[in-house]
């Protein structure tokens, strides 16, 4: 199931798994996440019952699958359609790009750094899993 050199079932599964690993991921750090974007549980509660509360899931799946996809075309492009070459490659556009991105960001806006060792760490699970998942599936 390829279409000029990129796998798209690859794809659709990388953003799926890193969707639910996300789940994963927030469910557990729940807590501390919800007390460093500063808001209490009463809150957060209130914010799921308003209209289009799940907008920001679907929001976050349709950018993984762009995400995926654009980190397939870096793949195809340096070759690396091996496990081992998805993770790293996966990896090194997390330091060079994300967590780079991401300390400027909390930094300037004065964010708590439990909120970036929250989020950055997510967003290296996820370019791992997606680096993997579509390294190993190839073309």
């Amino acid at each position: 199931m390829s279409f000029a050199g990129v796998n798209y079932l690859a794809i659709v599964i990388a953003a799926v798994v890193a969707w639910l690993a996300g789940a994963g991921w927030y469910t557990s750090l729940g807590k501390v996440w919800t007390a460093a974007i500063g808001m209490t549980p009463e809150q957060m509660q209130q914010a799921k019952s308003r209209p289009g509360a799940h907008l920001p899931f679907l929001y976050t799946f349709i950018a993984q699958l762009v995400m995926a996809w654009v980190l397939a075309g870096v793949l195809g492009h340096i070759g690396a359609l091996t496990l081992r070459g998805g993770v790293i490659s996966g990896a090194f556009c997390w330091l060079g790009f994300v967590i780079t991105t991401l300390v400027i960001s909390y930094t300037f806006a004065m964010r708590d750094w439990r909120l970036l060792l929250i989020d950055g760490g997510y967003w290296l699970l996820v370019l791992v899993l997606m680096g993997g998942i579509i390294g190993a599936w190839g073309v």
